[in-house]
Order: structure tokens, then C-alpha cells, then sequence
């Protein structure tokens, strides 16, 4: 994994990254892959880059639950089951904390800008590559 900090989230903090590949379609995403990363999440932040997102990574697959407290960005979850495919998408609303439920077993968790999915044609049953 790399490091990455740009100018625009200078003052916010930044975890490991890694690049992802969906739909042909690469991106750059900070890895949250212990609890206290998962629980800040994108916590706080008040922006989030173009085409990077945030991967919540879990040691098993299960039904998960999101919700966007503290969170000031509008995002998209993708809940991701264990053989890289996506299981579940939903758009959330800023400071919303009504939980997103993942419906189906999920290992992973991918938050990106609302709406980022739909312009790229990813959907549910897509695969994603490069999941650690």
C-alpha cells in the first residue's frame, strides 16, 4: 500500500491507500481495516477527491450496517460480498442516522461520492479487483 495525502485533504486525516479497478474504471481509496478506522470512517471531512473513496475491510462476511453520522459528505455504499462482487448499493445523506443496511453478507464496504456508481454503469452483481 501507498501513502497518500493530497493538497485538497491536507487537514483531514488519511489512512494507507490502494487502487481499485471497477467497471474498467480505476481508483485510489484509503484502507480502513481495523476498528477504530472503520468506526471514523469518513467522519468529519468535507470533501472527498473525484474518483477516491473510502474501503472498509472486515475479517468475515455478514449482514453490515452504516450510518452517516458526523459525516458532512453526500456518499454511496457498496457493500461488497467475499468473492469481490457487489452485493448491495445506497446512497446516503450527510449527518443522516438512519442506518444503511447492507442487506446481504458483506466482507467489504466501499463509500464513494453519491452518484459516482451510476455515472461510472457500476452496479449490483459487478465485480471489483484489487480488494486486499
Amino acid at each position: 500500500m501507498m501513502f497518500l495525502l493530497s493538497a485538497a485533504c491536507a487537514a483531514e486525516p488519511t489512512l494507507p491507500t490502494t487502487r481499485l479497478t471497477l467497471g474498467g474504471h480505476t481508483i485510489t481509496v484509503e484502507v480502513a481495516d481495523d476498528e477504530a478506522e472503520r468506526s471514523l470512517g469518513l467522519m468529519h471531512r468535507k470533501t472527498l477527491p473525484a474518483d477516491a473513496g473510502m474501503l472498509f475491510v472486515y475479517p468475515d462476511a455478514r449482514v453490515r450496517n452504516f450510518w452517516m453520522k458526523n459525516t458532512h459528505i453526500p456518499l454511496t455504499i457498496a457493500y461488497i460480498g467475499k468473492d469481490g462482487r457487489i452485493v448491495h448499493l445506497a446512497d446516503m445523506k450527510p449527518l443522516d442516522l438512519d442506518v444503511t443496511p447492507s442487506v446481504l453478507p458483506a466482507t467489504y464496504a466501499l463509500e464513494m461520492n453519491q452518484g459516482w456508481f451510476a455515472a461510472h454503469g457500476i452496479a449490483v452483481g459487478d465485480a471489483i479487483l484489487g480488494l486486499p
